[in-house]
C-alpha cells in the first residue's frame, strides 16, 4: 500500500509539472457540467491543468492495454482504459499524456517574451482526453467504466492520468501504467507532393530516427515486371523549442516532432503506376522498412488526358474515437477525409490552401493530422499553402500582427510538408499539373505592388503557355478576391482589404479562369467578374471568349462554419453553409468542369463547365490587353 502511494506521489511530482494555459481558453465556451461545448477554440486549450490539485485516492485506479502496441507494425490502434473512482462525477475526466512520463528538464528554463502565460511555465499538455462517462452513463452511480482510446505511433509511450473537478479545476485521482508501440520509431506517414519539374515527385514523412542512428531513402520502381528498384536519398530536418516563435508551441504545446525526411523520386514517366517505400539503414548493415505504397506519377505538361484535381482549405482534424468529444473546432475534417479517401481512385491530385490542421501551437496535433490524410497523401500530391493559423506571429515578418500560430510562425508546415517553393520561408510557389498551371500565393507575406511576392505571382501567371496549358488557376487561403462573409461585409471590404487593389489587374491581364480561397469556412462562387462587375450573364456555362475570372470560396473543409452577410451582393451565384469541397476535371484543352461537393454525403451541389478554345484566350476584353501595340 505505502509502496503504491509512493509510486502515485512520484507520479504527481512529475504530472504536476504538466501544464496548460487557459488565458484564452474560455472565449467561445459554454459550460454545461462537465462537459463543455467549444466553437473555434483549440480544444486542448480549454485544459486549465495549472490548477491541478493533489488528490490521489488509493483506492481510484486506472489501468491501460495492451502493454504494446503495434505487434504487426500498425501505426493505429486501441487502447482500453478501465476507470474505477470512489467518488465519481460528471466532471471526471482522463487526459492521454506521452511521453508517459514528464520533468521539469523538459520545461523552458527563462520566460517567453510572446507568452501570456503565468508562472510556473508551462511543461507539456494532454494529446487527448475524454471525459470519464463518455461511453458509460452509470459511472457517476458505481464509479467503475472503461474508455477505448485510438492511438497513433507517435514516437513515444502513453499513460492515462484520471482527473475530477471537470476541465476547469481539475485534480488529479490516479495515473496509470504506461504503454507503448513495439517500434515507436518507425517511418510513418508519408505525403506525396509534386517536385520542381512534372516528372518529379517527392515524398516525405516521419520517424524517429535522426541521421546519426540511420539513413533515410526511398526504395522504388515501376509497378509490375521484373526492373530493378531504385533507391533515392533523403534529406533530414527537425526543429527544437528554440524554433518556436511563442507559447503554447513554446511552452506547454511542444512536443519533439521526430525527424522529418524528403526523398525526390525523379524521371518518372507520365502516368505510369510506381510502388515505393521508406527505409532507414543502420550502420550494422541492417534496415528498418515502411508498408509498401503506390503512386500515379503525373501527367506531362500539356498532356491531354482527364486530370481530375480536388481543392478546399481550413480542414484540421477531429477524434475517431470521441475524444475532446464536447468541442465543435473542426466538426466536419472526418467527413471530408472520408469522403476523399472514397473517391481517390476518380482524384488525381489534392491542394489543402492553408489553415491545415488548427495545432495552434500544440505540436502533438501535427502527427495525428498526417496520420487522418495518410490514406490520401500516401497515394496522390498533397499540395498545401499557408494559412494564418500555420504562419501569423507578431515580429516575424508575417503580413498580419496576429497570434493565429500559436506560437508555430511557420516553422511547422513548412518543414512537415514540401511545396516547390524557392525557399521554404516564403510559401509561394507555381506548379504543373498537365493541363493546369497553378500560381498559389501566401496571403500571410505581403502580396501588394512592388513586393517580392508581387513579382512572383505577375511571373507566373505570364509565364504560362496558354496553348499548352489552357487553365490557369489561382489560389490563396485568404479571400483576395470577392467573399459575402459576414465580417469581410462589416468592414464594408468583401474581402482582404487591398486583395483585389493589388491583384485583380493581374488575374484580368493574364486571363486567369478561377480563383480559390480558404479562410471564410463556407462554400460561395462569383459569377465571372472583373471590377466588381459580372461581366457574363451566364451561370452554369461558359463559351468562348474569357472575360472575367470566377472567384469561389472552398473553406468549409471542416472547421467550425462561418456566416454569411445579409447583403445580398449581385455577383454572388451560389452560397452553401456547410462542409465541402470543390473538384476540378480538365477533359481536354478545351472542356472543364467544375464540382461542388458536400462533404457529409459526396454529392455535387452546385457546379458550372467553361468551354474554350486557343483563339478565345487570346481575345482582348476589359484591360486585358495593352492600349497599343507597337509594329516592329
Amino acid at each position: 500500500m505505502a509502496m503504491k502511494m509512493m509510486n502515485q506521489m512520484c507520479r504527481l511530482a512529475l504530472l504536476l509539472h504538466v501544464l496548460v494555459r487557459t488565458a484564452e481558453a474560455f472565449a467561445g465556451i459554454k459550460a454545461g457540467g462537465g462537459r463543455r461545448e467549444v466553437a473555434g477554440v483549440q480544444p486542448l486549450s480549454t485544459i486549465s491543468i495549472q490548477k491541478v490539485t493533489l488528490a490521489l485516492d488509493d483506492s481510484a485506479s486506472i489501468k491501460a492495454s495492451p502493454i504494446l502496441l503495434g505487434l504487426q507494425n500498425e501505426d493505429i490502434e486501441w487502447a482500453t482504459i478501465e476507470i474505477h473512482s470512489p467518488n465519481p462525477s460528471i466532471g471526471d475526466w482522463v487526459g492521454v499524456f506521452s511521453p508517459a512520463k514528464f520533468n521539469s528538464s523538459s520545461c523552458p528554463l527563462e520566460g517567453d517574451n510572446n507568452s501570456r502565460d503565468e508562472p510556473p511555465l508551462i511543461c507539456a499538455s494532454p494529446i487527448k482526453y475524454q471525459f470519464a462517462n463518455y461511453s458509460n452513463a452509470k459511472y457517476t452511480a458505481n464509479g467503475k467504466t472503461t474508455l477505448r482510446f485510438q492511438l497513433i505511433n507517435q514516437r513515444s509511450d502513453f499513460s492515462f492520468a484520471l482527473f475530477t473537478g471537470g476541465l476547469e479545476n481539475p485534480k488529479l485521482i490516479a495515473v496509470s501504467n504506461a504503454i507503448s508501440f513495439r517500434n515507436p520509431k518507425l517511418p510513418l506517414y508519408p505525403r506525396l507532393s509534386l517536385g520542381k519539374s512534372w516528372n518529379e515527385m517527392a515524398v516525405t514523412w516521419t520517424s524517429g530516427y535522426s541521421i546519426d542512428e540511420a539513413v533515410p531513402f526511398v526504395e522504388w520502381g515501376p509497378d509490375g515486371g521484373h526492373q530493378i528498384l531504385s533507391r533515392s536519398p533523403a534529406e533530414t530536418l527537425t526543429f527544437s523549442r528554440s524554433d518556436m516563435c511563442g507559447s503554447p508551441a513554446r511552452t506547454f504545446g511542444w512536443r519533439h516532432p521526430g525527424y522529418i525526411h524528403t526523398s525526390f523520386l525523379k524521371e518518372l514517366w507520365p502516368n505510369k503506376m510506381y510502388t515505393y517505400k521508406l527505409g532507414h539503414q543502420f550502420s550494422n548493415g541492417s534496415y528498418v522498412w515502411s508498408k509498401l505504397y503506390s503512386f500515379h506519377a503525373s501527367p506531362s505538361t500539356g498532356q491531354d488526358s482527364e486530370q481530375r484535381v480536388v481543392i478546399f482549405g481550413d480542414m484540421g482534424k477531429a477524434e475517431r474515437d470521441g475524444s475532446n468529444e464536447y468541442n465543435n473546432y473542426q466538426p466536419g475534417s472526418l467527413n471530408t477525409t472520408d469522403q476523399l479517401v472514397k473517391d481517390l481512385d476518380n482524384i488525381d491530385i489534392v491542394f489543402h490552401i492553408g489553415d491545415i490542421t488548427y495545432a495552434n501551437g500544440y505540436l502533438s496535433q501535427w502527427d495525428q493530422f498526417t496520420s487522418q490524410v495518410q490514406p490520401i497523401t500516401s497515394r496522390i500530391p498533397y499540395m498545401i499553402a499557408s494559412g494564418n493559423h500555420e504562419r501569423d506571429w507578431p515580429n516575424t515578418g508575417s503580413f498580419y500582427d496576429t497570434m493565429d500560430s500559436g506560437g508555430e510562425c511557420g516553422v511547422l508546415a513548412e518543414t512537415m510538408f514540401y511545396v516547390p517553393a524557392k525557399t521554404r520561408s516564403k510559401f509561394w510557389y507555381s506548379t504543373d499539373f498537365g493541363m493546369f498551371h497553378f500560381c498559389i500565393a501566401d496571403t500571410e507575406h505581403d502580396w501588394r505592388e512592388g513586393t517580392e511576392q508581387y513579382k512572383f505571382i505577375e511571373n507566373c501567371l505570364s509565364s504560362v503557355d496558354r496553348q499548352k496549358q489552357p487553365w490557369l488557376i489561382f489560389a490563396a487561403h485568404r479571400v483576395l478576391g470577392y467573399s459575402s462573409d459576414f465580417w469581410y461585409a462589416k468592414e464594408g471590404t468583401f474581402a482582404e482589404p487591398m486583395g483585389r487593389e493589388s491583384l485583380e489587374h493581374l488575374w484580368q491581364k493574364y486571363r486567369v479562369d478561377i480563383a480559390f480561397y480558404g479562410h471564410v469556412h463556407n462554400y460561395e462562387r462569383t459569377c465571372p467578374i472583373y471590377q466588381s462587375q459580372c461581366v457574363n450573364d451566364e451561370e452554369s456555362h461558359y463559351a468562348g471568349t474569357m472575360n472575367g475570372t470566377i472567384h469561389i470560396v472552398v473553406g468549409g473543409g471542416g472547421s467550425h462554419l462561418s456566416n454569411f452577410s445579409s447583403v445580398e451582393t449581385a455577383w454572388s451565384l451560389y452560397k452553401d453553409y456547410d462542409y465541402g469541397f470543390g473538384k476540378l476535371t480538365a477533359f481536354n484543352h478545351s472542356f472543364l468542369l467544375f464540382e461542388y461537393k458536400k462533404s457529409s454525403d459526396g454529392r455535387v451541389y452546385d457546379s458550372f463547365t467553361i468551354t474554350r478554345e486557343y483563339k478565345d484566350v487570346l481575345s482582348c476584353v476589359h484591360d486585358s490587353c495593352s492600349p497599343t501595340t507597337l509594329a516592329t
